[in-house]
């Protein structure tokens, strides 16, 4: 069975032989109270590759988003929410909404929407929190993040980013030879923004493969966040395996991220060219994460479970307009020989439930090779 359905962008995995041994999992202590030994270590080699001053790990983006906003709740704020924003980071949100913080959502990626609502609400004095992805798999794109930055700079408000898709993926200084940037720092390096009103919180689920995050961003933001944090005054701090399991993904990421990061932009770049040459296209631009096109008869539920009949598994997603899609995730462990056989598949698929969707928006296809990968 050949799966496109796991997310663990690099290919890495860390079995309990590959980790260094710890003598137990846990402290038995709430966070605030004691947290592994090499912790602050591996929360500094993190906030160091994201461009940030501090970080603070813990054990999910939902401890870090529920505590954040939490935080942040306090009168005379207003929360602005990027349309596109993915779950985890809105319901962080809805706890400060919760304490009758006002929301207001703005279009995605569009920073003069945002900057309108900002007008709107200009004489009531708010500090303003834009909450955004930094990057969005949907539409393939980094988030406007210099835009969104100075929106808010000058009212003394902040920019949350939940980073998780970028983090180990983007970085520092993009080109022909580096489509990803260097380092894997994720969005902030890629943007090459300033971090000292920009709060970043990212898993390290994805790029890094170890389900632990990491909240960054100036001392002053972190040390607040510390000193005011409900969940590390009565929750576990993350346990010894995952912390190593960190430790060891940055120092894979150090030696060989460059090399990993350039396989799965080899492999993302076979499929697009695959599913060209079967006069198909997919949507995520050079992002591991390709959403098929196909026409609005084709039924992607009905694709989806031929496609796994054939030996194909793949993501069946709901999108927010309603519609299903068929994604395809890629990662550097794939063989070019399975990017060439789920093309195939899909063709074949596409075949017999409708010829004419070959050539469903193929010239989309060439136009985002035109205007570059992301």
């Amino acid at each position: 069975m050949l799966d496109f359905t796991s997310a663990l962008y690099l290919g890495l995995q860390h079995s309990s032989a590959s980790l260094r041994p710890w003598a137990q999992l846990t402290t038995g202590k709430p966070a605030a109270l004691g947290v592994p030994a090499n912790e602050e270590r591996v929360s500094q080699a993190l906030a160091t590759l994201q461009g940030c001053d501090r970080a603070i790990l813990g054990p999910s983006t939902l401890h870090l988003f529920w505590d954040l906003f939490g935080v942040l709740a306090e009168p005379g704020t207003a929360i602005y929410l990027d349309a596109g924003t993915y779950p985890i980071a809105r319901w962080g949100v809805e706890r400060a909404a919760a304490r009758a913080i006002p929301v207001r959502r703005f279009r995605h990626h569009d920073p003069e929407a945002l900057r309108w609502r900002l007008r709107q609400d200009a004489s009531r004095r708010l500090r303003p929190v834009v909450v955004a992805d930094g990057f969005c798999p949907g539409c393939g794109k980094v988030a406007p993040i210099l835009d969104y930055g100075e929106s808010v700079r000058e009212m003394a408000g902040y920019l949350v980013l939940d980073d998780t898709q970028a983090l180990g993926i983007l970085g520092r200084s993009p080109g022909p030879q580096a489509p990803y940037g260097s380092g894997g720092g994720g969005s902030l390096p890629w943007a090459g923004a300033p971090d000292r009103n920009i709060i970043m919180v990212s898993s390290l689920a994805k790029g890094f493969g170890v389900p632990v995050a990491v909240l960054a961003g100036s001392d002053e933001i972190v040390g607040c966040f510390v000193a005011k944090s409900k969940t590390r005054m009565h929750t576990s701090p993350p346990s010894a395996a995952v912390v190593h399991a960190a430790e060891r993904a940055l120092a894979i990421n150090h030696r060989h991220g460059e090399a990993l990061r350039a396989r799965l932009a080899d492999r993302v770049r076979r499929l697009r060219a695959e599913l060209t040459d079967h006069g198909l296209s997919a949507s995520g631009r050079l992002f591991p994460v390709q959403t098929l096109r196909l026409g609005p008869s084709i039924d992607s539920s009905l694709v989806h479970a031929r496609l796994l009949r054939l030996g194909l598994r793949t993501v069946l997603q709901t999108a927010r307009a309603g519609r299903n899609g068929c994604v395809l995730i890629v990662t550097a462990r794939h063989r070019m020989s399975d990017i060439g056989q789920a093309a195939e598949a899909i063709a074949t698929v596409l075949r017999k439930a409708h010829p004419r969707s070959l050539l469903e928006e193929n010239s989309h296809g060439r136009l985002e090779a035109e205007l570059g990968a992301f």
